[in-house]
């Protein structure tokens, strides 16, 4: 049986624009933390903290407020403030922020990796936590064991909990994610685990940071824990460099230390963020800023800095090295039924290398009233767009990023060389071949459009799944030629490579990696939860530190 295809590529979850501006009444409410957030412009040319934290996302937040209860810091954001930014701030408004583009002040930073596949980073902040879906789930517990980082499990849980406590919600299920999670069942996809926030192998409904109204909450609202009298938070301030010293003795060694980072205001204006005695630098800027950032302050393969005229301050040939991303593959069909806008909220773990989850939009679309399955109106036509994913475990393929500019604003160039690794590849198709079981499931009926011939189908926006699914190549072949992002890209500044176990940057004293570009492994369905927890424990760990050693 020949498959119904509408070729709207651009209609494909996560590239759609929503076209209604939210309006709900409480993403206009003033947080308290923003009694403590001033425009970079307004800082001191030079001014000295305890700590000095470079990204303000999804680690970068959690890390500041643990750490001003006993400290002076500063945290620096490249990018604005969510509040006052509708689209930011509800469900609705999820994929025009994602997909809007304003040069260096869009909440989204979109760049185009050298495989071909579009994607973006948070530029606002509260960081990818202000711009994403919202699942929230813990890391799987292989992680733990995995990651190379130095972990107390109890620590771990209080850190979950301190986070799950201010932004975490059950969602409540509408038709398509309650179709979907009986349709994983069907297929075969149990235990059913009703709600949790575990990471437990068969069908569960997860956590969302997103409230029960639709407003978002983010990393940004973990600020509300900081000491306001400790903590600066400084937005639209780009760091330009690590600033480095030379510290030590002719009889003990010389070795570089981190003594501050300089910035530039959006008017053009340096600071300088230094820190004092037994203070330190952390990098909280991600997979992409991280090592970026450590390459522009001269810390990197030495003949690839020379190559770009950077100073050597220490050899470190893996920065930028070792970067992944987990490959999304899916359908997306058009229902002959109204669906409720949702993002992802159900999520199958399966035995095979894939998690399925799933999502669903009413976009207005006027111009698909001339479409073969809508009839012409003088009204406005919503269409609705259903959307069927999955993500592999893993993965397994290596990436690598390098710089295309020495202007830290300008994306680097990366390459996650999808499926350059066999066993991706066989996890997509596995993967992919669940989605057709959840698609011929009795769940699904109702997503079918009757045929005249009396048959029943579905209406498919851009490709569908090979009609053989028992053949290896085609499966193979729909997972290449349909890969995209899910944006959960990790590694760059590994554990072991990079950074010690205790997140130090190797060969330097007084700077840490705090954020996802330390991960050797990914964290489960999501890395939301693992990344808000590691700015929570390590922040608590860093206190623990500092009144061991005086």
């Amino acid at each position: 049986m020949a498959k119904t295809s509408i070729c709207f590529p651009f209609l494909v979850f996560f590239t759609l624009i929503s076209l209604t501006p939210p309006t709900t009444a409480e993403s206009q409410q003033s947080p308290t933390y923003l009694g403590f957030v001033r425009n970079a412009t307004e800082f001191p040319s030079e001014d000295y903290y305890d700590y000095v934290i470079v990204g303000g996302g999804t680690a970068g937040c959690p890390l500041a407020a643990t750490l001003s209860q006993s400290h002076r810091v500063l945290l620096l954001e490249r990018g604005s403030v969510p509040h006052g930014n509708p689209n930011l701030m509800t469900q609705e408004g999820f994929l025009h922020a994602l997909t809007e583009n304003d040069d260096f002040h869009s909440p989204a930073q979109s760049f185009t990796s050298e495989d071909g596949v579009p994607n973006a980073r948070g530029r606002v902040l509260g960081g990818s936590s202000a711009i994403n879906a919202g699942f929230y789930s813990r890391a799987d517990q292989n992680f733990y064991a995995r990651s190379g980082i130095n972990w107390d499990l109890r620590i771990v849980n209080r850190s979950y909990e301190w986070v799950e406590k201010a932004i975490v919600f059950r969602p409540e299920l509408k038709n398509w994610q309650s179709a979907v999670r009986d349709g994983l069942l069907e297929a075969g996809v149990d235990p059913y685990n009703g709600y949790s926030l575990d990471h437990l192998e068969g069908t569960k409904i997860g956590g969302s940071t997103f409230d029960l109204s639709g407003r978002r909450h983010s990393a940004a609202d973990l600020l509300s824990y900081a000491k306001a009298s400790n903590i600066q938070v400084a937005v639209y301030a780009n760091v330009e460099r690590v600033l480095l010293a030379s510290a030590g003795s002719y009889y003990s060694g010389w070795r570089q230390s981190a003594i501050g980072v300089v910035y530039r205001d959006e008017i053009g204006g340096y600071h300088h963020a230094m820190v004092r005695e037994k203070g330190e630098v952390v990098l909280s800027a991600g997979a992409i800023g991280s090592p970026q950032l450590l390459l522009l302050s001269g810390i990197g393969p030495r003949p690839y800095l020379s190559s770009w005229g950077i100073p050597v301050a220490h050899h470190l040939p893996n920065v930028g090295q070792f970067l992944y991303d987990n490959p999304r593959n899916g359908i997306s069909i058009v229902p002959p039924v109204p669906l409720d806008h949702s993002l992802i909220q159900v999520v199958g773990i399966t035995g095979s290398g894939a998690y399925l989850e799933a999502a669903s939009n009413v976009v207005p679309f006027a111009s698909l009233q001339r479409s073969v399955f809508i009839r012409a109106s003088a009204s406005p036509v919503y269409l609705t767009v259903a959307t069927l994913m999955e993500k592999i475990i893993g993965p397994q393929s290596v990436g690598s990023l390098r710089l295309a500019s020495t202007d830290v604003r300008v994306n680097p160039i990366v390459r996650f060389n999808y499926f350059s690794n066999p066993g991706d590849l066989e996890r997509c198709v596995n993967g992919t071949r669940k989605i057709g079981d959840v698609l011929r499931s009795r769940s699904m009926e109702d997503f079918r459009f009757r045929q005249w011939y009396g048959g029943r189908d579905f209406r498919y926006v851009g490709p569908a799944l090979p009609i053989d699914q028992s053949n290896d190549v085609l499966m193979g072949e729909f997972c290449r030629r349909t890969v995209s992002t899910i944006w959960h890209y990790h590694g760059g500044c590994l554990v072991g490579r990079v950074v010690d176990r205790n997140l130090r940057v190797m060969g330097i004293d007084s700077l840490r990696v705090v954020d996802g570009s330390v991960f050797t492994i990914s964290p489960g369905t999501n890395p939301q939860a693992t990344v808000l927890m590691l700015g929570r424990y390590f922040g608590m760990k860093m206190l623990r530190e500092r009144t061991k050693h005086g």
